[in-house]
Parts: structure tokens; sequence; C-alpha cells
């Protein structure tokens, strides 16, 4: 029935994928850009499963992985995915998304297969090593391979959407990054408990199929490993569509050229060396503005995201386990509603300026870390409600900054470096609440939301500063746009 409504929900993106079209595209550039974004979005999506797994398998492995060890592993994945993008930028600027998102989804495949291959051999007691190193290093080398996913489907959707339309491709970005958790926390949860020896209730058809591929009859422990085998074998048949259908431009795919009005317009024909892309980023008091606001966004949302479903098997959470039990669709609904709310807010009230919508958004997170502060131990319901919500509102300002704001500032020409370190900053952001939280945790649940408090509030005031920023060839295209309806009008 879950998947039936999340199947639902991605047949209303589509719909308003379709009905919002400022420009007045022709039906067959915007069924040509569905066919391009989908696969790309869809790798994006099972990526994720291929990377939050791994906070799935540390509740199946129980005390083989402590908060601890489990802190440390994923802050050696997100440093690595953070600081890849030093070169994975100016390479998928180089060489462009199409093949950018082939390399992401071929690599993590790999890595987790790694990643199963190191499980089965533990679990079975056929190896006997402590999971935290090698499981650090092998997770670091699966991140390294996920940091091509971002940049290569903003690198894409840059050459094919335009800004004033980029408000709600970052809706979709967030759509799709809340699909890729909905699969990464329920369908990993799912997998986990169809691979256990002693299954509980009546086996359905794919229960009885990962039963007999995983040979659990003849099993005495968990198919843990399977966790990371699945999104492997998925991440291989995305990888095969985005060879087939994915056109890196609109000119690839037969199209007049299109000036999208972002940074590059004008200089389209200027060839950028590895330092001017990387100028791009850090000669621009603008561009590292986003960057912060994005560290901020990371310490937040895996703050929740990772850690929501740890602190609830540890401390019971009666009268809330409708959110534990559908952790990743709440995530997956709510993240749509805030990728949405975002870009609609930016687009349509506030000219495309990306500022406004992320000060609002994290607004609202300050405030729900403080209900969880005051309510963690009193009422499990609040504590839930508020968690679901901070994510909601942390897609939006992650779909704004990476998604929309990179993109617009940085140009075409730099879309995947600039918009690579930005969204790196995301994952800096987790290392430091990984570790972090971790720690704290293992002192006192209650300095969870404490601790991401003030993150809330540095990023909305951080945010403040770019209110009005836009760049050069979008003021001058609204300009054009506005004289053109005041003429109208006057006629």
């Amino acid at each position: 029935m879950y998947f039936s409504f999340v199947g639902l929900c991605l047949a209303a993106v589509i719909g308003l994928y379709f009905y919002n079209n400022p420009l007045k595209h022709g039906r067959w550039f915007m069924f040509r850009r569905l066919i391009n974004w989908f696969p790309l979005g869809m790798t994006y999506a099972f990526l994720y499963m291929g990377r939050y797994n791994l906070a799935v398998s540390k509740n199946a492995l129980g005390a083989l992985m402590s908060k601890e060890d489990f802190g440390w592993i994923f802050a050696a994945g997100t440093v690595t995915y953070a600081l890849s993008f030093l070169v994975n930028g100016p390479l998928v600027d180089k060489i462009g998304g199409k093949k950018g998102i082939i390399i992401a989804a071929l690599g993590a495949s790999c890595a987790n297969i790694i990643l199963g291959v190191l499980t089965y051999l533990v679990v079975t007691n056929q190896l006997r090593v402590k999971l935290v190193y090698a499981f650090s290093a092998i997770y670091a080398l699966n991140m390294y391979f996920q940091s091509y996913g971002a940049v290569s489907i903003i690198k894409v959707t840059a050459y094919w959407f335009h800004v004033r339309e980029r408000g709600v491709f970052g809706a979709i970005f967030g759509t799709l990054i809340s699909f890729g958790v909905y699969f990464a926390f329920d369908w990993g949860q799912a997998i986990v408990d169809m691979t256990r020896v002693m299954p509980e209730g009546e086996l359905g058809w794919l229960h009885v199929l990962i039963q007999r591929v995983f040979a659990l009859k003849t099993r005495s422990v968990d198919a843990t490993w399977a966790v990371f085998y699945i999104p492997a074998a998925i991440l291989l048949f995305w990888a095969l569509l985005d060879w087939w259908l994915i056109k890196d431009t609109p000119e690839e795919a037969h199209f007049a050229p299109f000036d999208t009005c972002d940074a590059s317009s004008g200089q389209m024909q200027v060839e950028l060396t590895t330092a001017d892309l990387l100028k791009k980023v850090f000669g621009s008091p603008l561009m590292l503005l986003f960057a912060s606001v994005e560290l901020t966004a990371g310490v937040m949302r895996n703050g929740i995201m990772q850690w929501y479903t740890i602190f609830t098997g540890e401390v019971k959470q009666p009268g809330a386990e409708f959110f534990t039990a559908h952790w990743g669709l709440l995530l997956c609904l709510f993240g749509i509603i805030g990728g949405f709310a975002g870009g609609l807010i930016s687009d349509k009230i506030f000219q495309s300026r990306r500022g406004p919508p992320a000060v609002l958004l994290c607004g609202f997170m300050f405030m729900m870390t403080i209900i969880m502060a005051a309510t963690l131990f009193s009422s499990p319901v609040m504590v839930g409600a508020a968690a679901v919500l901070i994510v909601m509102a942390v897609t939006g300002v992650h779909s704004l900054m990476s998604g929309t704001a990179a993109a617009d500032f940085g140009g075409r020409k730099a879309t995947a470096t600039c918009s690579g370190i930005v969204d790196g900053c995301v994952y800096l952001g987790s290392g430091v609440q990984s570790v972090s939280i971790g720690y704290l945790a293992g002192l006192s649940w209650q300095w969870w939301p404490i601790f991401l408090m003030p993150f809330a509030l540095i990023g909305g005031l951080i945010a403040m500063r770019f209110w009005n920023a836009l760049p050069a060839a979008t003021r001058k295209y609204i300009a054009e746009v506005e004289q053109k309806k005041a003429a109208a009008l006057a006629a």
C-alpha cells in the first residue's frame, strides 16, 4: 500500500513538472527533458539507498557496531565525500554529467558489493576484524563514488532548466532525495526483515524469493549482507538506462541552443581550467555563504535522519511507533513537501531568489529543535513530529542551495564544481554531527537536540546575507519580461 502511495507521489511530481512551464516550452522538449531527468534522478535516489543502508545495517548488526563506531564510519565516508568534490567537481564539468552519473552508479555498486562481502564474512565468523576500521575504509570508497551523483544530475539539468524554472527543479531534486531516503530506510529495513532466519508473519512472494536467493533455510545467521547487495544490483540497472537515455545538453537531443540566463550566459565560449573552476567557488564570497548554509544543513539533516531510529531503538517511544515503523516513508513525503515549498516560494514569490525561503526554513528548524529538546523524554509523538518537520525544512534548504543557488551563480560551465563543493559542505557538516552526536548521545540523549539548535539559527543568519542575490543575467531577463508586460498592458 505504501509503495503505491509513493508511486502516486511520483506521478503527482511529474504532473506538476508538466504543469509548471513558465517559458512555454514545446511538448516534445518537456517530454524529452523528463526522459533526461527521470533516470538521472532515480539513479541518484538509489545512490541514497546505497549510502544510508549503513544506518539500517547498524541496528541489524547490534553489538558488532556501537554508536561510536557508527559515528566514526559515517564520518569517514562523509568527509571523503566532501573532499572528493575538489577533484570530481572540475572533472564532471569537463567530462559531462552523463559520464559522471554512470561512474557514480558503477563505483557505488562495486563498493556496496565489497561491504556485503565483508559483512557476510564477519557475521558468519569466517573473518575476525574490528568492523570500525574495515567499514570506514570501504564506506569512504563508496562515498567517493557517491560524490559523482549530485554534481552530475545538477550538471545535466543546468543545461535543460532556465533559472526561472530551477526553483521547481530544486523541488524535483528534493523529491528525488526524499525517494532515496524512503528506499534506504523503508526498503532497507524490509530487506533486513526478509533476510532473517526466523521471519515474522506470513511470507509474501518477494519474501519467499529473497529467502531462496540467500539460501536462508540452510543458514543459522541472518543474511544482513543483503542490505548491501540489493542496492548494488539496482544501481547496475539504472547505470544501463543512463547510458541509453541521457543527453548532456538540449543540442545533443537535436534542439536549438537554450540560454538558461545563469552566470554563464554570454560566456559559453570561454574554456575554464581547473584553477578557474575552483576560483569560481573559493574566490566568490556569495558561493562561500551558500557553502556555509549547507554545512549547517548537513548537521541538521543527518543529525535527524541517521540518529532518530537509533534513538528510538534505545529509548522506547510508546504511542509513536508509527514514526519508527514508517520512518523512510515519512521522510519521503515530508521531504517532497519541503522541496516544493522552498522551490515554489523562491520562484513564485521571491523572483527566484534563494535566500528568503532558506531564512524562513532555517527559522522553522530552530523552533522544531527547541520543541524536541523540551519534549525528548516526555512526549514521543512531539519528538517524532518535530524530527520529521526538521527533515522537511532541511530538504527545502538543501535543494535550494546545492540544487539551484550554486548552479545559478556558478553557471552551466562551472555548475558541477560550484554545486559539488557547496554540496560537499553538507557532508562536512554530516561528519561533524556524526562524531559529535555519537559521543554526546553516549553521555545523554538530551544533548542530541541541544547540539542541533545553534546550527539551525546560524544557517538562517547566514542566509539573510544573500536575501536579495540574483545573477545579473536573471535580473536582466526579469526586467525584460516586466517591460513586455507593461508594454502589453499599455497597448
